[in-house]
C-alpha cells in the first residue's frame, strides 16, 4: 500500500498548484494495490482480470434495469448479456491460466506452495483432494469478484469522499493529520459506498411488530438509515465528524447496528479492515505533503455504479505544504 501511494504522489508533483482529478487517481491506486495483494507475482495478469471485472460491473448495472419480455431472452440475447458472458469466460480462462502456472512451478520444484497472496488460498481449495473442502472454478471466480469489490471499489469510494469533504471543509484537514477514524466514519455515513444490503431470511422471525416468513428476501436501505434525523439528529445532512468523537456506540445512541458501512454480524464485509487501513495510509501520506481545495470546475453529481461515486470525477487543486526548517 505504502509503495503504491509513493508512486502516485510522485506523479502528483507535476500537478502542484494545479487541478488534478483524484477519483481516477484513486481508481488506479486501489486497483494496483488489490492486484498485488490478490495475485502477488501474477499482478500483471491480475490487473487484466480486474479490468474485466470492472467492465462486467458496468454491464451488470446497466442490464439490471432493462425490461426483459418472458421467453424472448431464450431466443434473442441483449448485447450487454452477450458481452457479459464473453467477459465471464475471459475471467475464468485467465484465472485457470494462473492456476496452471502455479501447478507447473510446484511440479518442477520451483515453488513449494500456491503462493502467499490471496489467490493462493482458493487455489489450494480448488486443487484439494478432499471433496468436502474442494471448491469449483465458478466459486473461485466468485471469490475473486468479491475480493475486488471489497478491496478496490469500497476503498476508492472511501478515499474519494474523504478528500471531497476535507476539500469543502478545509479546517478539518489539520484535524485529519491528528485523528482520522471519525472523519472516515462521517464521510462514509454521508456517502455510504454500498447504498443497501440484501438479505434472505432462513427461518421465520419476528422483527418488532412484523413476522417475517422464511425464504423472504429483503433490502436494508443503509443510505436511508444513515440519513435518518431520528437517529443522527437534525444536523444529519451536515459534515460533522465530531459526532463520532466518543465512538460509534455513543454517536448512534448505543445502537451501533444502525451504522452499516460494511454490513453487520457474521456476514460483515471481510474487506473492512483492508479498505479502512488502505484509506488511512493513503490519506495520511497525502496530507503530509498537501492541502487541497475543490476546483471551480468540479460538478457535484454523486451516482451509483457498484458504489457511490462522483459522476464527473473529483477535481481538486493541490497546494504543497511548506516544510519546516
Amino acid at each position: 500500500m505504502v509503495d503504491n501511494v509513493h508512486m502516485m504522489l510522485e506523479k502528483w508533483k507535476d500537478h502542484e498548484g494545479k487541478e488534478i482529478e483524484v477519483f481516477e487517481e484513486f481508481t488506479l491506486l486501489t486497483s494496483e494495490v488489490i492486484s498485488r495483494t490478490a495475485f502477488g507475482s501474477s499482478s500483471v495478469e491480475g490487473r487484466n482480470i480486474f479490468e474485466m471485472l470492472k467492465e462486467m460491473a458496468v454491464l451488470t448495472s446497466r442490464y439490471a434495469f432493462k425490461v426483459r419480455l418472458p421467453g424472448i431472452s431464450k431466443i434473442w440475447k441483449m448485447a450487454d448479456k452477450i458481452a457479459g458472458e464473453k467477459l465471464e469466460k475471459g475471467i475464468c480462462n485467465d484465472i485457470i491460466r494462473i492456476i496452471k502456472k502455479r501447478e507447473e512451478k510446484i511440479a518442477s520444484g520451483e515453488s513449494d506452495g500456491f503462493g502467499n497472496d490471496f489467490l493462493g488460498l482458493p487455489v489450494q481449495a480448488f486443487l484439494e483432494e478432499d471433496r468436502s473442502k474442494k471448491i469449483t472454478v465458478d466459486e473461485l471466480v466468485v471469490e475473486c469478484k468479491a475480493f475486488y469489490v471489497a478491496g478496490q471499489e469500497t476503498t476508492n469510494a472511501t478515499l474519494t469522499w474523504m478528500v471531497f469533504f476535507l476539500a469543502v471543509h478545509s479546517e478539518w484537514q489539520e484535524e485529519a493529520r491528528k485523528e482520522m477514524t471519525m472523519i472516515i466514519n462521517e464521510s462514509l455515513r454521508l456517502y455510504t459506498p454500498g447504498i443497501s444490503l440484501n438479505r434472505k431470511v432462513n427461518r421465520q422471525v419476528r422483527v418488532g411488530k412484523l413476522i417475517v416468513p422464511a425464504n423472504m428476501e429483503f433490502c436494508v436501505a443503509s443510505l436511508k438509515v444513515h440519513h435518518d434525523p431520528k437517529i443522527w439528529g437534525e444536523d444529519v445532512h451536515l459534515f460533522n465528524p465530531e459526532r463520532f468523537s466518543v465512538g460509534v456506540a455513543k454517536a448512534t445512541d448505543n445502537n451501533p447496528a444502525v451504522f452499516l458501512l460494511f454490513g453487520m454480524g457474521p456476514r460483515n464485509c471481510v474487506g473492512m479492515n483492508f479498505a479502512t487501513t488502505e484509506a488511512k495510509i493513503a490519506l495520511s501520506m497525502i496530507l503530509q505533503r498537501y492541502s487541497f481545495m475543490l476546483s471551480p470546475t468540479y460538478t457535484h453529481s454523486p451516482s451509483e455504479l457498484i458504489t457511490i461515486r462522483p459522476q464527473y470525477g473529483l477535481h481538486v487543486i493541490l497546494h504543497p505544504l511548506q516544510k519546516e526548517d
